[in-house]
């Protein structure tokens, strides 16, 4: 059978894309390499709890009654999903927390204006301008080039302790670049982070997922799992199919693939040149024996543990002087929600190399020495005790767990610093969607997927 397209993955970017085109009368196929959709975003089963895997929060909240314009409902608009289908819940409130100073935010931006006025007073007027400018500027143009954050903010905000904070959830939400951030994706997640805010779908990330997978399938899309495209056929510079690791052949007019740029160049025999990222994570949950009482906790934590925060590959196997620490049940859930295990959930930043060099018994070592001491650096910023005494379970995955599951190539979890916003490869009718083209969390995967097939496809 030959195809309109063949999409490579099936996580966000890739549903979604699948859903536009196929909701556009396109004869589309997904293939997933793994039994089990989501990609980065995904969830699992441990001793009879189904657990997440990359969804803290989704950002862009907005209320049932927010204009068509606003990104989330402009969004399930075009993925034909309901505001009651995906039933979005808000946060309670999240933390920025630095040595000495705290700023609190919530899905009211006048509560971190607040905040930075009675901490930053001198810093105000700065930011009103700073936020006057986000404002105005065109963020969604895909032919923006790389400008750098910090320059910009400089301009506006002297005092180097604020620029750190207000980075530090930008960057570990949606930044491929060490110390810095492209100031396009700086303003998108700003806005999606600060001004509108965070929330989870009521039924999780599996319930994302399979309202996803049921918008493509209804649409007449083609869905194979397990199925590992591990080779694209080109002729005369354009793409002919692809082939399985099963030797199958699937035929195509064109392919998208959302497997991250350097991952999909080896497909074709390096046909274009990409550089794969650096930053990789380490993340640890602890589920307790009890129920304790975790409503009073925020709902995300961007810590800093240093007074200069840095954003970069660690030499050390892990960064442990800041990360986010999200208490999963800690919306504002509804009676009929699913409302994930109490638990506390760590990430931060990890070196890919260190963890991949270990053999299997050194590996399984270094993994639980980590998580003992990623739990002691929770401990120390939330304020709870005797986190690992008191657990039912604790969990860890590892950038070898991310290769695994993902491919990726440095276990780069939000791929390359080249991003290529239009989602064109030197290849005429191979395109790229997801991490790679520059949309990052889970609202930018579902329109990275939507805008590169309408650009590239329709």
């Amino acid at each position: 059978m030959k195809y309109d397209c063949v999409i490579i993955g099936a996580g966000l970017s890739g549903l979604a894309a699948g859903i536009r085109l196929a909701r556009a009368g396109k004869k589309v196929c997904i293939c997933e390499r793994h039994a089990i959709i989501g990609g980065m975003n995904s969830y699992y089963m441990r001793e009879g709890l189904l657990l997440e895997t990359g969804l803290h929060a989704m950002t862009n909240f907005a209320p049932q009654s927010a204009p068509g314009s606003h990104p989330l409902p402009h969004l399930l608009h075009e993925l034909d999903i309901s505001y009651e289908e995906l039933a979005p819940r808000p946060q309670k409130f999240s933390l920025i927390s630095f040595p000495g100073v705290s700023l609190h935010f919530d899905n009211n931006f006048s509560t971190f204006k607040a905040d930075i006025a009675k901490h930053f007073p001198r810093q105000k007027d700065g930011f009103d301008k700073l936020t006057e400018v986000l404002k105005n500027y065109k963020d969604i143009r895909i032919q923006h080039k790389f400008h750098s954050a910090r320059k910009v903010i400089s301009h506006f905000i002297n005092d180097p302790l604020l620029e750190d904070m207000i980075l530090c959830p930008l960057m570990f939400y949606g930044s491929t670049t060490e110390d810095d951030m492209d100031f396009t994706q700086f303003t998108v997640m700003f806005k999606a982070i600060y001004e509108q805010g965070l929330f989870r779908p009521a039924q999780g990330i599996k319930g994302l997922l399979d309202l996803l997978r049921n918008k493509f399938t209804s649409n007449g899309g083609e869905l194979r799992l397990s199925t590992n495209i591990i080779k694209m056929e080109t002729a005369e510079c354009a793409v002919t199919g692809v082939h399985t690791a099963t030797g199958e052949f699937i035929e195509a007019k064109s392919v998208l693939s959302s497997a991250g740029a350097p991952e999909t160049s080896e497909m074709c025999r390096g046909a274009f040149k990409s550089e794969p990222g650096s930053l990789a994570f380490i993340e640890v949950l602890v589920i307790p024996r009890s129920e304790p009482d975790f409503s009073a906790m925020p709902t995300v934590t961007f810590f800093c543990r240093d007074r200069g925060f840095g954003y970069s590959a660690p030499q050390r196997p892990a960064d442990l002087t800041s990360g986010v620490i999200c208490f999963p049940d800690n919306f504002v859930f509804s009676e009929d929600d699913y409302i994930p295990p109490r638990m506390v959930r760590t990430t931060v930043l990890a070196n890919p190399h260190h963890w991949f060099k270990l053999p299997f018994a050194e590996y399984q070592q270094a993994k639980s020495e980590i998580t003992n001491k990623i739990i002691n650096v929770t401990e120390e910023v939330t304020g709870l005790n005797e986190l690992t005494s008191t657990a039912a379970m604790i969990d860890c995955f590892t950038p070898k767990t991310i290769e695994r599951f993902t491919g990726r190539i440095n276990r780069a979890l939000f791929g390359s610093p080249e991003m290529g916003r239009t989602g064109q490869t030197s290849i005429k009718n191979l395109y790229l969607c997801g991490t790679d083209q520059g949309f990052l969390g889970i609202t930018g995967s579902l329109f990275s997927g939507i805008s590169i097939a309408e650009l590239n496809l329709l």
